[in-house]
Parts: C-alpha cells; structure tokens; sequence
C-alpha cells in the first residue's frame, strides 16, 4: 500500500452548475433550522489498499453512486464527525477545535476497522469546503454552518471484513438554533429497557449504530413529553452515562460539578472537554467518576445538586429541568436555567464567535 499519510493532498474543485442563486441563499440562511438545507458543494476524498489516501476533490453537492453490495449498507462500516463554523464581527470565519474531530474520528476509524485519516487531510478537506462555500456561513446571533465528515467502506463485496475501498466526505449544513424553543431548561426520558452501548461495544466511536440504537428510546421520549432520552450502564443499569447525543454535567452548590467518567461506553465529547477546562479555570473541582441515577435523586432532593446540564456540538449547552422515568421523577418541569450552566455557555459560545479572548488556541481561522 501507498504510504499517503505525510502527502499533502491537492485538491481539484468542480464549480456546481446548480448553485443557489444569492437571494434563495440569503432566505435559507435567514431561517436555516437544523440540518435541514445543505450548501452547494461537498469534499472528497477515496482511499484504496493499492492507493490508500487519493484523489482529493471538491465537487457539486449531490446523491453519492454506491454499488448494492457496498460494505457499509451491509455491515455498517461507518463513522462521522460534527463541528461548527462560526462568521466573527470582521467576517472572518473559524472553527472549533477541529483538529480534536480529526483525533477522534481516527480513534473512531480504528474501532471500526477502517483506514485512519491523517489529520492534515482532514483539516484540508473541510477547510476547502468551506472556503468554496464560505457565503453559507450565516451570520446572524446563534447561527453557525454545521460541517459533517464521514467515512463509508464503499468496495462491494460480500463478506464480513474492513473493506478495501473507502470514501471520505464532508458536507455542510446552515445551523440555527439545535432545539425550536431555543435556549431553555428541557426535561428527559430515562430509559429503563435500552440501553445505548456495552463494555467492549461502540461506545466511545462516533458511529452511526450508536445513534440508531437510540431512536427508539428517543421516540419514547417524545411520547413522555421529553426532548431528549438518557441512558445508563448496560452492566447494572444504575450509572448515568450519556444522553442520546450528548454529554452530562451535575453541579453542586460546593462548587463541585461531576460528569461520568469515559469508560469506553460514553462518546469523548470536544464541548464536554472544553467545558472541563472552563470550569477548572474558575476554580470548580470537575470529578469525572461514575454517577448513579440514585445520587442524581438523592442530590435533587437534598438541595446538594443545585444545577444539570448536557453539552454537545449541535446544541452547545443545555439546561436540564427534570428526568422522567416510568415510576419516578427528578426534578421540575418549571426549573429556571442555572446560573453557572448559562454562564459557561455564555463563554464558550463567545469564545466560538469572537466575542471573548480565546486564551486556549481553540478557534482555527479557515477563510
């Protein structure tokens, strides 16, 4: 196999003939939703055994050419990443930590078997990306232009194996605000039955199995009223581990916040890690430790926990009001957003869009 992991790859670009016309552009961008509208072009990158990584390009926005029998439709060898690019006062346009999705998506590629991608190409693929459709990043309070890359075993063949042929490719999407009722205290679902990964699972790759595993709890949740469903360890179904797509915080009127500890089960989320880091820097001892459903109940009910919060790429942070099980609840619906959960999320969403000094090197200038 061709070693490509030190060649820098060069990318040819495609122009799109069906581009969004600037007006149709401005009034998605003016009410973007969620991943819902996708900018006009998107960046790839093949991979063979003989090759390995080549053939970089950037290229019109539309339906991949997969054949029937290609691994991933078949043993779901895939993986993907998400982070956001945000337009500063000046224009300029930056993304969060990125070099961090590019680490994870190798660990991830690794528990998948499927080829690690070297970080420079990661970074030049999205990079490019944007760079050719940087008028999609929006600019308006809140917003961002949401990049998702991800890697296919696309070699067809029949026959359980990591496949020999693979593609990259990165996507991106205007964001508004993740949740339609903004930033505001939510309530979840604890699932009882499901659970979202095991010791030796998936657990800690960003793989498409994992989310589809919660679909179904999260439909549950839905029923109860709940934005969001919350899993616990498969082993004793008492420890609190992630939500369906994010991550979990307690803080405590000590001055104390705890999240559960990454175990191989729970997804190492870059928001999760940015938000150790804030929290440290403001003196909060962060112990990362297995946290069970009991504490939570108990330390609600004590006045020991005075605030919960989830993060995550999409969503940022979020307060949580309440937990709703099928014989218990933690917590009131009419809960007010906690001071320290705000203000966190006022702080890393300033550094993100240029507001607050970024002390740390976190934001990466891309255009």
């Amino acid at each position: 196999m061709t070693d490509t992991a030190t060649i820098p790859l060069e990318f040819t670009t495609t122009p799109s003939q069906q581009a969004k016309a600037d007006a149709e552009r401005e009034a998605i961008l003016a009410d973007p939703g969620f991943g819902k509208y996708f900018t006009d072009h998107m960046a790839t990158i093949s991979w063979s055994v003989d090759e390995g990584w080549h053939d970089a390009r950037v290229v019109p926005y539309g339906p991949l050419s997969l054949d029937p029998a290609s691994a991933v439709l078949h043993y779901a060898q895939e993986i993907f990443e998400g982070l956001k690019v945000y337009r500063h006062a000046d224009d300029s346009i930056w993304a969060f930590r990125p070099e961090q999705n590019a680490l994870r998506m190798q660990r991830s590629a690794a528990r998948l078997a499927l080829p690690l991608l070297p970080e420079g190409h990661f970074l030049a693929a999205v990079q490019r990306l944007v760079e050719v459709d940087k008028a999609w990043v929006p600019g308006a309070p809140e917003t961002s232009l949401y990049v998702r890359p991800f890697m296919i075993g696309s070699e067809a063949f029949l026959g359980v194996r990591g496949a020999h042929e693979v593609d990259f490719h990165v996507i991106a999407s205007p964001a508004g605000a993740y949740f339609s009722g903004g930033v505001k205290p939510v309530s979840i679902w604890l699932s009882q039955e499901y659970t979202r990964a095991g010791r030796g699972g998936m657990g800690a790759a960003k793989t498409g199995g994992n989310y589809a595993a919660s679909l179904l709890p999260q439909a549950e949740a839905y029923e109860q009223g709940c934005q969001q469903v919350l899993f616990l360890d498969a082993e004793e179904r008492r420890y609190v581990e992630e939500l369906g797509g994010m991550n979990i915080f307690f803080a405590y009127g000590d001055g104390r916040i705890v999240t559960p500890a990454l175990s191989g089960t729970i997804l190492e989320g870059i928001t999760r890690s940015s938000i150790i880091a804030l929290a440290e820097e403001r003196g909060h001892t962060v112990e990362e430790r297995r946290f069970s459903i009991d504490e939570w109940r108990e330390g609600v009910e004590s006045g020991a926990i005075t605030e919960v919060f989830a993060c995550g790429t999409a969503a940022v942070v979020t307060p949580i009001a309440q937990v709703k099980a099928q014989d218990f609840t933690i917590g009131s619906a009419g809960a007010p957003a906690g001071a320290l959960t705000m203000s966190l999320r006022e702080e890393l969403t300033g550094i993100q869009y240029g507001r607050r000094e970024d002390h740390h090197d976190w934001m990466v200038r891309l255009a």
